[in-house]
């Protein structure tokens, strides 16, 4: 059996456990030392990841290659962008482009959450015409449908309103009626409602059914429960769809300039036309298309942000909050390093 006279240091040894140097490798403050926290756990190595770094650096690479011949590339002729980029013409197309978007996107998603219901009713005849709407605009393609609008006066000369075969008490030509912004109007909107329908339904779906019998059980009616219960948490599963919509209806109404819509593919269409600067036009619209995709993509996540707040505890960080997460640790580790290359130093001069 061991004793304490066993373990007990002779005068005139020194005991291991009580070095000189308080910062060695016997001090019980060290890591490491007998009885100091963490003692028996082995020490952590971070995992090298080498094709990580490889990967990376190869990325890097190609994008350099990529930006290099973007910049230096004459056939670019960046100052013929940047003098054609605020033009009035570009400028009246991309304003009607914005306009497009947001009326097609507005009438879209009243008409499809419409049909959304209607396929979730118990009705079957508003079931099945609902189903039928969506099949027939989605297997359609979406320049087929512009140009059957763009020709209705054709399949219909004129349009009148009044009794069902009986006297008409009010009669308008086609040809008067649609133009080629109304005609594009119409024809977008009937598409994006066949697509908004679904994206409601399917958010709709999403919603647990034990919400709607709790709202149910309290006495809500059918309509009260779906305004105030089911849509509030649907739109958690609808938002990202929609803004995916959004952005998808900003890039398609570059269609509609085969119906000669002074849009802002057709208005840089024009002006290369007469000056036969193609390249350095075609940059002028695409840059505007990424400027307001960009700005439509920032406004999409703070949307979803604001409707997860009754999903998760702690709401995803901005792209600000990031920021400062990284530069707060990037001062942290460069703290560290700083204290660990004057902690030498302080022990040589001891």
């Amino acid at each position: 059996m061991v004793t304490p006279s066993d373990v007990t240091p002779t005068p005139g040894t020194k005991s291991p456990q009580a070095p000189d140097d308080p910062d060695g490798p016997g001090s019980p403050s060290a890591p490491g030392a007998p009885g100091s926290p963490g003692a028996d756990l082995p020490r952590i190595v971070p995992r090298r990841h080498v094709g990580r770094w490889l990967t990376a650096v190869l990325a890097l690479l190609l994008f350099a290659m990529v930006l290099n011949s973007v910049v230096r590339n004459q056939a670019f002729q960046w100052d013929v962008v940047g003098r054609y980029f605020t033009t009035t013409a570009v400028l009246d197309g991309l304003l009607l482009s914005l306009w497009l978007t947001a009326v097609v996107m507005v009438l879209g998603f009243l008409l499809g959450t419409v049909l959304a219901v209607m396929r979730l009713s118990a009705n079957p005849v508003l079931r099945t015409l609902s189903w039928g709407y969506v099949w027939i605009f989605r297997s359609t393609p979406l320049l087929v449908q512009l140009l059957f609008w763009f020709n209705i006066g054709a399949l219909y000369p004129t349009l009148g309103l009044g009794i069902p075969f009986g006297p008409q008490f009010l009669t308008v030509k086609t040809v008067n009626l649609l133009g080629p912004t109304l005609t594009a109007v119409i024809g977008l909107t009937l598409h994006e409602t066949a697509y908004a329908a679904e994206v409601v339904r399917g958010g709709i779906l999403s919603v647990d059914p034990g919400q709607t019998e709790a709202a149910q059980a309290l006495g809500l009616s059918r309509r009260r429960t779906l305004r105030r219960v089911v849509v509030p948490q649907a739109m958690r599963s609808i938002v990202p769809t929609a803004g995916n919509m959004l952005i998808g209806t900003l890039k398609g109404t570059s269609i509609v300039s085969v119906l000669a819509v002074h849009d802002l593919l057709y208005s840089v269409q024009l002006i290369y036309n007469q000056t036969y600067q193609v390249i350095p036009l075609l940059m002028v619209a695409t840059l505007w298309y990424i400027a307001v995709t960009t700005v439509l993509s920032a406004g999409q996540f703070y949307v979803e942000r604001h409707y997860a707040r009754g999903d998760s505890r702690a709401l995803p960080p901005t792209p600000l909050q990031r920021l400062r997460g990284h530069l707060t640790a990037v001062r942290h580790r460069l703290s560290a390093a700083t204290a660990a290359d004057a902690r030498p130093a302080i022990g040589g001069d001891r």
